[in-house]
């Protein structure tokens, strides 16, 4: 199964699910106003069709963009410190460094040509202007089109009301077949009712329809489903009453903000009971969900569990629910706008805090069913499925740390998912949800102690040594108070990794096997047995002694291979390589370092990228090819920058790279290195794996002089 790779030069763009309707005059102005303007900010009411909008003018562009369009969605994000990091996530930019996040952002986007959609801010309007006109400034190749339902009020921006679509009437002489309106509910219609067509018989009352919808495409579709049970006409009568008990008499008297609470108000009121009360529950949801999830948080009183999938598809036949296939499965979404109208239900209800208990309850579940699954043979899938299941996560997160009672249940949820921090290329978030958790929670227990070995975890691949060593050392301080003695080998653990990474090879050795010994059985293979075994074999390795490191590592594949792990299997291949370097067979060192590399694209795991990638500059060296060399160096040192301290703060692994760097220098001349290790620079992730494997010619700087 394939793995999302993180940053790829075409961008992430969503797939357009429906044909776009009319809108021709306002999608030249937004193409004119993005080449004039690099902030500009689609507004409009609810359900008018802004994010619509953006996507389709994105993929008319897109091609315009050198490093592609990228889209990130904030409709669920309610922390205004999150907007950042929610926005590098979505850019796929594995951030694990330990530096302020501001200098990741930007350093990434330096003079990239990029589009960048910002999905519903109205929300954020504070954060997202400050962010916004920080990267503006920072980064000249950017463009930014931005969706709210107000102005951000941010320096240079340009701001596009998005209106209503045109209905029979706004243009006199229009043919009303030709209308803007009356063509979106011709097509949505058809799309249910493949027999219904568009003609003199049935153009007054959709023309009278649209016009009574004012022209909102959100109303206008959600009344065109309904032409699976009803002619135009008892539409039209049906929502007519609505309009009459909202405004009297007076159609004048009823907004446009009105008229789109009438419509979703008058779908809700045609929806069974059953109906009604499954779309307030699945309100809590944010992003997608799959049917699982659907079934264990919204079955309950008055919806049995066995209903729920019958039940959902009929929310997606009146096209409340939007169905979407993805590489974990099929999984369902309520857009924004109805998510919101649930939500309000859900409070009427009374429901919402258990419902939103039993969701994080779901996500604890799922977490712990991950990482007991992680170490086998469906490593990737899970790894894919937390990926998708991340906006749900946050949700489950951002309740733990809010609602009084409920935070040992997030030190519980963050700790289960280390996997995901480490090896996910999501270290930043988790380290700065777990620092949040633990001051929330001061008092030792063993949910702390456990939060506390995942921090030193993180904190070692970001290469902030003395915040590993701090984490790990209370780790095991609460760890003894507790009677925690699974927390004190993890903690002793975390300690052989920092001592390792610092230089320190006899304290490495001696903490490392101490982990080892512990977790001889085999029961837990991470991250406490196979991490420690990769670590004591680069001891071994620095201290010259190779062949023993050989057969550690043979072992650990082995295991690693019995069990169907990969993750951890990459890195002993990565390791063995190194072996056979030092034991002087280059050959078999270059085909390990690529068998490792290959495997490390299932997972964004950034950081044994860089190091692999490291080690094929060097055997390409080596190899004399210096300027292949120096094109992955830049590279790597680019990927290292942006997700974490170069060569993870190693005092080993800089003096290798400086090595390099200077033979390549020798080899190359000042100039020709600084120009191929310039290109390396502009490559993206999957371009450097590529370049690496042998996938990808480099480019020679001597016919650019």
């Amino acid at each position: 199964m394939a793995a999302p790779s993180g940053w790829r030069r075409e961008g992430n763009l969503p797939n357009e699910l429906t044909s776009f309707v009319g809108r021709t005059r306002l999608l030249t102005t937004l193409r004119q106003k993005l080449r004039e303007h690099r902030l500009v900010t689609v507004t409009g009411i609810g359900g008018v069709g802004k994010s619509r909008t953006a996507l389709r003018i994105a993929h008319m562009i897109r091609d315009e963009f050198g490093d592609g369009v990228w889209f990130a969605d904030l409709a669920r994000l309610q922390d205004q410190g999150m907007v950042r990091h929610t926005i590098t996530s979505a850019l796929g930019i594995a951030d694990q460094s330990a530096r302020a996040t501001d200098e990741t952002l930007v350093e990434w986007l330096g003079d990239r040509e990029i589009l960048l959609i910002i999905d519903t801010c109205e929300h954020l309007v504070d954060a997202c202007a400050a962010l916004f006109e920080d990267l503006l400034t920072h980064a000249p190749g950017l463009t930014i089109l931005a969706t709210s339902r107000q102005s951000l009020n941010a320096r240079g921006e340009y701001t596009v009301a998005i209106p209503p679509l045109t209905v029979p009437g706004d243009a006199p002489g229009e043919n009303p077949f030709t209308n803007e309106s009356v063509q979106l509910f011709a097509a949505r219609a058809g799309a249910v009712l493949p027999s219904f067509v568009l003609d003199e018989n049935n153009i007054g009352p959709v023309s009278e329809l649209c016009r009574r919808l004012d022209g909102i495409p959100l109303a206008i579709e959600l009344a065109a489903v309904r032409m699976r049970a009803l002619s135009v006409e008892q539409i039209l009568a049906l929502l007519a009453d609505r309009f009459s008990l909202l405004a009297g008499a007076s159609r004048t008297a009823l907004p446009r903000h009105q008229t789109l609470r009438a419509a979703i108000g008058w779908s809700h009121e045609l929806c069974e009971p059953a109906e009604r009360l499954l779309w307030a529950r699945l309100s809590v949801f944010a992003g997608d969900f799959e049917m699982d999830a659907a079934r264990y948080v919204c079955a309950g009183d008055n919806l049995p569990g066995e209903s729920i999938m019958e039940l959902v598809s009929s929310l997606v036949e009146k096209s409340i629910l939007l169905s979407v296939g993805t590489p974990s499965g099929h999984r369902y979404r309520l857009i924004d706008t109805l998510r919101t109208y649930g939500e309000e239900w859900l409070d009427k209800l009374g429901e919402t805090p258990q419902v939103r208990e039993r969701h994080r309850d779901y996500y604890l579940q799922l977490a712990k069913r991950g990482e007991e699954a992680w170490s086998g043979p469906r490593q990737v899938y899970w790894y894919v499925r937390m990926r998708h299941e991340h906006d749900n996560i946050r949700v489950a997160l951002e309740y733990c740390l809010n609602v009084p009672g409920q935070v040992r249940y997030g030190l519980e949820l963050l700790s289960a998912l280390w996997f995901m921090w480490v090896a996910c290329g999501l270290a930043r978030e988790g380290r700065l949800y777990l620092e949040k958790t633990l001051e929330l929670t001061p008092q030792p227990s063993s949910e702390r102690c456990k939060a506390l070995w995942v921090l030193s975890y993180i904190h070692s691949s970001q290469g902030n040594i003395p915040g590993a060593i701090e984490a790990a050392e209370q780790c095991s301080s609460d760890a003894v108070r507790v009677g925690d003695s699974a927390a004190v080998i993890l903690a002793t653990k975390m300690l052989g990794t920092a001592a390792w990474l610092q230089g320190d090879l006899q304290k490495a050795s001696a903490l490392l096997g101490v982990a080892i010994e512990f977790h001889r059985s085999g029961r837990e293979l991470n991250p406490g047995l196979l991490p420690s075994i990769v670590e004591l074999s680069m001891v071994l390795l620095m201290q010259n002694e190779p062949v023993e490191a050989e057969v550690l590592l043979r072992d650990c594949i082995a295991v690693c291979t019995q069990r169907g792990e990969v993750w951890l299997r990459s890195y002993a291949i990565y390791a063995l390589a190194n072996a056979f370097h030092g034991m002087g067979r280059p050959a078999e060192s270059m085909v390990h370092a690529r068998e490792a590399l290959r495997l490390k694209r299932y997972f964004h795991d950034v950081l044994g990228i860089g190091l692999t990638v490291e080690l094929i500059a060097k055997l390409a060296l080596e190899d004399g090819q210096a300027l292949l060399a120096s094109q992955l160096m830049g590279g790597g040192q680019q990927n290292w920058r942006t997700y974490g301290l170069p060569q993870l703060g190693s005092p080993f692994f800089n003096s290798e790279h400086d090595r390099c760097i200077k033979e390549c220098k020798r080899l190359l001349g000042e100039q020709v290195h600084e120009e191929a290790f310039s290109q390396g620079k502009r490559l993206s992730l999957e371009e450097l794996i590529e370049l690496a494997l042998g996938d990808q010619e480099p480019d020679d700087p001597l016919l650019q002089l």
